[in-house]
């Protein structure tokens, strides 16, 4: 039995810089990995299957978590479908909520199956390409500037130790609904966020790329659903430094200094059909360590 845990994250920017021609939006985004998370189990079986703690997430081929152990079992060399395994997911992640569940999920699937399977890292960055825009960084961790599709990655000094609080409202928001939002009132991009120039995935920079803390998404999902902008107001008023939605929605999350502050702004914004959850930022030494695979081989 082989367990991993596979973490949330959150965006600390996100800026949107215009429509790409491959259709994807050109963007600039700062993650930062939380402590929350999902953990998977692998366990032997004759088949693959993927059983999950929460009815609402998808355990076919439309989770990723298959479309991760497809695409490892082929980059092994192993022919016909993949089997040999079950994946038993603990959700601990909100869905459609802006802190990257599926693709943490995916990422954890794919760094379990290439340990049960001989894959190299090489191969499994490709793959967390295919995968999604944001599967790359959950390979990663800590804090790191995210450009083009948010998939090209420069590993950023450590946000200064945060304790979080997010709420989820009673609604989801999917990516493909915000980005549409957003392109339909979007506006000419700021100059000032030209950004770096591409380099070699991986290297490092001496200091976050923060020109502010912003998502542009917020504004577009937030005419939709005002609680959004209501909330990010409560968490502001009872001592977060810093309060936005993350990501395409629907979290909207606070940072505290302190863990009581953090605690007693999360009673005060508890309420009928949310969910609250208090955390922390999980820098990337720490993020490496605690998303190793953990157990025997199968």
């Amino acid at each position: 039995m082989m367990r991993i845990r596979a973490f949330a994250k959150i965006n600390l920017t996100l800026r949107v810089l215009g429509v790409r021609g491959d259709g994807y939006h050109e963007l600039r985004t700062t993650f930062q990995s939380l402590a929350l998370h999902d953990t998977l189990t692998f366990s032997r079986s004759n088949e693959f299957s993927v059983d999950c703690d929460d009815p609402a997430c998808p355990t076919d081929r439309a989770n990723l978590i298959w479309r991760a152990a497809e695409e490892t079992w082929r980059a092994a060399g192993k022919r016909g479908r993949v089997r040999g395994v079950r994946v038993a997911l603990s959700k601990r992640i909100p869905m459609q909520a802006g802190l990257g569940g599926g693709s943490s999920d995916a990422a954890a699937a794919l760094r379990a199956c290439a340990a049960l399977w001989k894959v190299k890292e090489p191969a499994i960055e490709e793959i967390a390409r295919g995968l999604g825009a944001d599967v790359p960084f959950f390979l990663h961790g800590g804090t790191a500037l995210g450009v083009e599709r948010g998939d090209l990655l420069f590993p950023l000094a450590d946000w200064p130790v945060s304790w979080v609080v997010l709420v989820v409202p009673d609604f989801g928001v999917s990516t493909k609904d915000a980005y549409a939002w957003w392109d339909a009132g979007k506006k000419p991009p700021d100059p000032f966020l030209n950004g770096p120039k591409r380099r070699a995935n991986g290297q490092k920079t001496s200091r976050p790329f923060f020109p502010e803390l912003w998502n542009d998404l917020e504004g577009a999902v937030a005419e939709r659903h005002p609680e959004i902008g209501r909330l990010a107001g409560a968490l502001r008023r009872r001592g977060a430094s810093y309060a936005a939605m993350s990501g395409s929605g629907s979290v909207v999350f606070g940072l505290f200094d302190r863990r009581n502050t953090a605690e007693k702004c999360a009673i005060a914004v508890s309420g009928p059909g949310r969910r609250v959850v208090v955390t922390r930022t999980l820098a990337r030494r720490a993020f490496l360590t605690r998303s190793k695979p953990q157990g025997l081989p199968l």
